[in-house]
């Protein structure tokens, strides 16, 4: 049963981000192109689908505050880590800074693999080699201390 619910979830975000464009890396950047306003050659549509997402997921929370469990599994997993930490900002910040210069991420790269667009395969090969390279760096990530780790 939860293999269902995962796939037919996977299958609506796929279609969502596909019908939105965001599989198009020229939409992402051109939203993130501020210097086009004067010209008149922003594309706002990203701000439009990032609020378009924000009307089902209070819809969810609200709905899912009144479940005991969720359909597919014995209970919620809602992460209770509250702290903004330097590991946290600097992630957030290699993430952006590698959506605008690609304008891909994850979702919308593994979902443009089945259009067979070349930028998501390069992506995802890319990433696929990030996760690689991540092993063969000597020291262990979780070992660097956070501000919830010193106290």
């Amino acid at each position: 049963m939860a293999y269902i619910v995962f796939l037919i979830a996977g299958l609506m975000f796929g279609a969502g981000l596909t019908i939105s464009g965001m599989i198009n890396p020229e939409k992402i950047l051109g939203f993130l192109d501020f210097s086009a306003i004067p010209q008149g050659g922003w594309d706002p549509s990203l701000a439009v689908v990032f609020a378009a997402g924000l009307v089902p997921m209070f819809v969810a929370y609200a709905v899912q505050r009144r479940m005991p469990a969720p359909i597919a599994a014995p209970h919620f997993q809602i992460p209770t880590n509250t702290i903004i930490d330097r590991r946290l900002v600097a992630g957030a910040i290699l993430f952006g800074v590698g959506w605008g210069l690609a304008g891909l991420c994850p979702g919308p790269a593994i979902t443009g693999l089945a259009f067979a667009k070349i930028e998501s395969l390069i992506f995802v090969a890319a990433m696929f080699a990030g996760f690689f390279l991540n092993k063969l760096v000597p020291g262990d990530l979780e070992a660097i201390p956070t501000r919830d780790s010193t106290t």
